[in-house]
């Protein structure tokens, strides 16, 4: 199990709505643990716990790294968001959510929208990405793309030495919101993007939307690209694909994409290929909540997240000058803002 020193984990079972949901809190010292809430329909419990302790792990050293005063934290409900999501299961989340006194702050995640966030915020204040019209800060999948595709620009532009994209082969794996708008922005700068999915009818909106390509074959990772972006679930960099990638810079939305961080950090680096960390270019939708509550505005969303992309560089940087992996050079840095803190404190 992923475990690594969680400071709470709390199972939350309803019979009356079937609610059955899991909330990691993995460190607050830097600050109440948010991270949004996932839906899915997982095999087990097992799975499901395993998911939330990498998940909230990732999201303390996403906050970390971005400079935000947040620990981290994750839930999970295990369902099919599609027939099994109601508005008393997410309002009977909102309480349990609500228990916690403030340690715990939601947000949305797959399979959740910001309408479900709206209904969650009446049973608690301790919600994030609720509905502009109700004084939020909206929907995040918009700002995370940007803070994947301005992290996508720094690596670029550490590999190829200039950030733009025009003419770079991109694959895009998971079209869900994240997926669609980098796609969006890839394709204004005039790249060459396929896209992946397992839903066959949302490729077909996406690609008539774009302009851009479904990719048809068998295998995604031997394809000759220059950025692979993983943008559905997390775990696709892997012993079984990294002998397969033909890429030159990986890039993506996903969560925890390296199924072993410290082994495949170090593949990766051994093989050649540039790793932007995960959970520093994706933080653009935690930025985009955490404005909710410093009440800054549009416009300083946008500032911190266009940072993302010299955050990017200098690590990129970092870990060649310290000849060690990418991950390894962001976890650093983020483990010491944490350890400060902690002995400020």
């Amino acid at each position: 199990m992923s475990f690594d020193n969680h400071e709470q984990i709390v199972f939350c079972n309803d019979k009356d709505t079937g609610l059955k949901a899991i909330i990691g809190i993995h460190n607050t010292v830097l600050g109440p643990a948010l991270g949004g809430t996932r839906m899915w329909n997982y095999t087990s419990e097992w799975e499901a716990l395993n998911d939330v302790l990498r998940l909230s792990r990732g999201m303390t050293y996403k906050s970390a790294i971005t400079g935000l005063n947040l620990g981290g934290g994750k839930a999970v409900l295990i369902g099919d968001a599609k027939t099994q999501k109601t508005p008393e299961l997410m309002l009977k989340f909102g309480e349990f959510v609500h228990s916690l006194g403030g340690k715990y702050i939601t947000a949305e995640d797959v399979g959740m929208a910001t309408s479900d966030m709206d209904l969650v915020r009446t049973v608690t204040p301790y919600v994030t990405g609720i509905s502009e019209s109700k004084g939020g800060a909206g929907n995040p999948s918009p700002i995370t793309a940007y803070g994947v595709f301005m992290g996508m620009k720094a690596a670029a532009k550490y590999t190829f030495g200039s950030e733009l994209l025009e003419d770079k082969v991109i694959y895009v794996q998971g079209i869900g919101n994240v997926g669609e708008a980098l796609v969006e922005n890839l394709s204004n700068e005039g790249a060459k993007v396929y896209i992946s999915d397992i839903n066959q009818e949302r490729l077909e909106e996406v690609r008539d939307k774009y302009s851009v390509e479904i990719y048809g074959g068998s295998n995604l990772y031997a394809e000759k690209m220059d950025i692979y972006a993983p943008c559905a679930l997390g775990a696709t960099i892997n012993d079984f694909t990294i002998n397969q990638l033909n890429t030159k810079i990986i890039a993506g939305a996903a969560n925890n994409q390296l199924a072993e961080e410290q082994k495949h950090g170090k593949m990766l680096r051994e093989k050649g290929i540039v790793y932007a960390p995960d959970f520093l270019i994706n933080a653009g939708g935690i930025i985009n909540v955490y404005a909710e509550l410093e009440n800054y505005d549009r416009k300083e969303i946008m500032r911190k997240t266009e940072n993302i992309y010299n955050t990017t560089l200098e690590i990129l940087k970092k870990a060649d000058n310290d000849n060690i992996t990418t991950h390894q050079a962001a976890f650093n840095i983020a483990q010491a803002r944490i350890d400060a803190r902690k002995s400020e404190k």
